[in-house]
C-alpha cells in the first residue's frame, strides 16, 4: 500500500516544541532528524474500522485478527539516505511475518509491518514495525512489583554509561503525540480503559514515542556521526508522569541503549549502528 506526503514543517515543529526543544528549528531543505519520519503519515483508519481499544482493525495491509488487544512491541530501522523537510515522500507499507503463538497469557499473534520511505523512487528509510495482538486482559490492575530496597553501596546499573538523560511525560504531551500521529488507542488517553481493561496503573506512553526519544538521545550524543540502523524493543510499560532514564553505552559495533524506570526496571532497549 502506497501513500504520498510532502514533509511539511508542521508535524516536525509540533514534535520539536513538545518533546525536543533543544533540537534546531525545522527548516525546508534541512535533514529530518532520525526517527522523525514517525510523526508524518498519520493513521487514517476510518472510525468504523477501529477496534474497541481504538487501534486499527482494518488498515489495508494486515488481515483481520480476531484478538481484542493490539500493542506495539518494537521496531527495526535502517537509515539509508537522508529525508529532508519539504521532500515528497512515498510511504510503502507491506506485510512482513505473521506468527501465532500460545503464551502464558493465552493466544498471541505477532505481526510485522514493513514501511519504506522513498524519495524519487529510492528507499531512504526502511522500518519494520512489530505489533502483538493479545487476548482480553483480566479486569484487575496489575501494578509493577515494588523493587527491593537498594543498599546504599549498590552500583547504579547505568554507572558505566557514556551518557544519560532523564525524561517524564505528562498527559498533555501524550495527547499531542496521539493528535499528530492520528493514534486513537485509548490506552494513551482513557485512564479508566488503561486501568480496568489493560491492567495498567495509568496511561501508557506511546511505544513509538519512546523510540523517537531514544533516537533523539542517540543523535544528541552522536558527535556528528549519522545513524545507520536502530533495533528498538519495548519491554515494560512506560507510564505517564513517571520519570525514566535513557542511557547509552558505546561498544565496538555501535551504541547500546537501555531505558529504565527509577526502580531499575528495564522498560526498553535499543542497539544502534553508525555510518562509517
Amino acid at each position: 500500500m502506497d501513500r504520498e506526503e510532502t514533509l511539511d514543517l508542521g508535524p516536525a515543529s509540533w514534535y520539536r516544541s513538545t518533546f525536543a526543544t533543544a533540537a534546531p528549528e525545522p527548516l525546508l531543505g534541512e535533514e529530518l532528524p532520525a526517527g522523525w519520519e514517525g510523526v508524518h503519515f498519520p493513521f487514517e483508519t476510518p472510525f468504523a474500522q477501529l477496534r474497541e481499544d481504538g487501534s486499527p482493525a482494518e488498515d489495508g495491509v494486515l488481515p483481520t485478527i480476531d484478538l481484542p488487544r493490539r500493542m506495539y512491541a518494537g521496531e527495526d530501522t535502517e537509515f539509508l539516505a537522508p529525508l529532508r523537510h519539504g521532500d515528497v515522500v512515498t510511504q510503502r507499507t507491506s506485510l512482513g511475518s505473521l506468527v501465532e503463538k500460545q503464551g502464558r497469557a493465552g493466544r498471541l499473534v505477532f505481526a510485522d509491518l514493513v514501511r519504506e520511505y522513498l524519495v524519487d523512487g529510492e528507499v531512504a528509510v526502511r522500518s519494520t514495525w512489530h505489533d502483538v495482538f493479545l487476548e482480553a486482559q483480566p479486569a484487575v490492575p496489575s501494578p509493577r512489583t515494588a523493587a527491593p530496597e537498594v543498599a546504599a553501596e549498590e552500583v547504579d546499573p547505568d554507572a558505566g554509561a557514556d551518557w544519560a538523560v532523564t525524561r517524564s511525560l505528562d498527559s498533555r504531551q501524550l495527547f499531542r503525540f496521539s493528535a499528530v500521529t492520528g493514534n486513537t488507542h485509548r490506552i494513551h488517553y482513557d485512564r479508566q480503559w488503561a486501568r480496568e481493561v489493560e491492567g495498567l496503573d495509568d496511561l501508557l506512553v506511546h511505544g513509538p514515542l519512546t523510540r523517537i526519544l531514544v533516537l533523539d538521545a542517540l543523535t544528541a550524543n552522536a558527535g556528528g556521526r549519522r545513524l545507520a540502523s536502530v533495533r528498538f524493543r519495548a519491554k515494560a510499560p512506560v507510564l505517564v508522569d513517571t520519570a525514566f532514564r535513557i542511557a547509552g553505552t558505546a561498544g565496538p559495533e555501535g551504541t547500546s541503549v537501555v531505558v529504565r524506570a527509577a526502580d531499575g526496571t528495564v522498560l526498553a532497549s535499543a542497539d544502534a549502528t553508525w555510518r562509517p
